[in-house]
Parts: C-alpha cells; sequence; structure tokens
C-alpha cells in the first residue's frame, strides 16, 4: 500500500512544542510519509533537526536534560536588545545535530521569522539550517535579534505561528496543521501550585529569580512570583501567538489540524519533555483515525 504523502506544519509555542516530537513519531509509525516542513519558532527547531535526520538523537538529549541543564544552556548577553544572545543552545545542538544546508536536506524545510525593519514575515528555504533556527527561535526580550543577511530576524510566531503558506505548492497528499495555541482545557489546568510538583515549582521559582536578577529586581518586588517579568513577557507572547493563529487557520484550511491544548505547559517548561511529548502522540491518534 502507498503511503500518503504529508506537507507537515509544526506550530510556534515554547515548550509545547515537543508535543511536534510526538506527532512525527506517530505519523512515521503509521504509514505517512512526510515530504515537506514548515515551522514557527520551536516548530522550526523540532521541523529542522526532524529534516536532518536527527529528531531520535535531539529527542534522547533533550529527554536526559536536568532541570538546572536548561539554564545553563543561556548565555547571558551585555548588551540591550535581549537577556540572552543564544549562541551558546545553537553551538550545543549545532555539535549534537551537525552543519547542514537547508538545501541538502532529504525533504523540503522552511524556517518562518520576522524582519523587524520590514515588519513581514521572512521565509528561510536556503543557507544553513542553524542560522535559519536562531533567527526563528528569537523571542524577543529573551533572545537578542539575529542579524542575518543584512536584516534583524525575530521569533516568527510574531508573525505567523502556523505556516501554512510555505506548503501551499507542495504536491503532496494531505496537509497537516499542528496547532500549539489550541483552546485550554480544564483537565490540563493546574490552579495555583495544588497540581504542581516539588520538582516543577522548584524549576519554576529558580527560572523566575535567575532573571528577575538579571532585570535587577529587588526581593520586595517579587511579591508576587505567580506573575513574574518572566511570567508576563511568556504570557503576553502567547496571548498575541494565540490570536494570530486562529486568523491563520481560519484563512488557510490545512486537512487536518492537531490541536494541542494552549495550557498543556507553560511556555518555559522544557523539563516536561515526556509528558508532552506522549500528548502529541495522543492528540495525533484522535485527529487521524
Amino acid at each position: 500500500m502507498k503511503k500518503r504523502t504529508v506537507s507537515l506544519v509544526l506550530g510556534a509555542g515554547g515548550a509545547r512544542g515537543y508535543a511536534h516530537i510526538g506527532v512525527i513519531g506517530w505519523l512515521q509509525d503509521h504509514g505517512f510519509d512526510i515530504q515537506s516542513i514548515a515551522g514557527s519558532s520551536m516548530g522550526a527547531l523540532i521541523g529542522g533537526i526532524y529534516a536532518a535526520g536527527k529528531l531520535d538523537t535531539y529527542t534522547e538529549w533533550v529527554r536526559a536534560l536536568e532541570q538546572t541543564d536548561v539554564l545553563q544552556l543561556l548565555d547571558l548577553s551585555f548588551g540591550s536588545s535581549g537577556l540572552f544572545k543564544g549562541e551558546r543552545i545553537i553551538q550545543t545542538l549545532r555539535d549534537l545535530i551537525g552543519d547542514h544546508n537547508i538545501e541538502d536536506l532529504p525533504l523540503s524545510f522552511t524556517a518562518v521569522a520576522t524582519d523587524l525593519d520590514a515588519e513581514k514575515e521572512v521565509w528561510l528555504s536556503k543557507g544553513p539550517l542553524f542560522d535559519a533556527l536562531r533567527a526563528s527561535i528569537a523571542m524577543p526580550t529573551l533572545f537578542t535579534p539575529f542579524q542575518y543577511e543584512g536584516r534583524r530576524l525575530v521569533d516568527g510566531g510574531l508573525v505567523n505561528p502556523v505556516p501554512i503558506a510555505p506548503t501551499l505548492r507542495d504536491m503532496t497528499d494531505l496537509t497537516i496543521a499542528v496547532n500549539l495555541s489550541g483552546r485550554g482545557e480544564a483537565v490540563l489546568e493546574q490552579p495555583g501550585e495544588a497540581r504542581v510538583t516539588d520538582g516543577e515549582n522548584r524549576h519554576k521559582r529558580m527560572i523566575h529569580k535567575y532573571i528577575e536578577d538579571l532585570l535587577g529586581r529587588k526581593p520586595a518586588e517579587r511579591e508576587m512570583p505567580e506573575m513574574g517579568m518572566f511570567d508576563i513577557i511568556s504570557q503576553s507572547l502567547d496571548t498575541m501567538q494565540n490570536g494570530i493563529a486562529r486568523l491563520k487557520l481560519a484563512s488557510y484550511s490545512p486537512d487536518i489540524i492537531i490541536n494541542i491544548p494552549k495550557n498543556a505547559c507553560r511556555f518555559y517548561e522544557f523539563h516536561r519533555t515526556d509528558e508532552i511529548i506522549a500528548l502529541g502522540r495522543q492528540r495525533a491518534e484522535a485527529a487521524l483515525t
């Protein structure tokens, strides 16, 4: 039986992007042939690594990360355009995955970034893979913009968190979009700290303290850590991306939409790898069977 060919669109959404790993795994296990990928932000990162044939290597690596390892991958920027340079994590991934040019990958790949000066999205479908990924994940205020071919590029999720348009000319059987801004579900909510493990609490406090110390916050200003600076930044961007995602999905109708609830995890909860990967597999099965 001939495999169904797929154009896969991987959306932006921080740590929820680990769901993309689960979706890809499910598609592979059930006879789908992924021939084209377009992604924004975390979707570009996962999609690009898969296109390079190294998703299993990456998955093993992130599963082995300790909570403190996430902080150690952040390199402080001494400029004013972002808290972190992003070079350490990109170099770590380059060492893990290897250097690749996008045009040499075995399948079509497009990373979407935002051109700050031109105020428009940019499709990166040639050149060094990790240059494209660094540009697409450059979340404003957290990571410095990436200088690429005379342009200042930041996170693609700002303008196109579900980049379906780059796949419109594909001659595949199905276009499947993975939307990380799906409707929130009560079963996934974590009100207060009641349903968060002690380890997750420590991880959250560690990130808050690290970010707020960098911002020069005084102890007296930390009376409401649940809405610290990091939370405000990530929740604001989530709110914006969720609205844009709804518009994009209404404008370009893929054949299949796999929705990952927007409250599946917080933007920065990168230590919840296995849980979010499993959620991606579950939602792929629900959408495609």
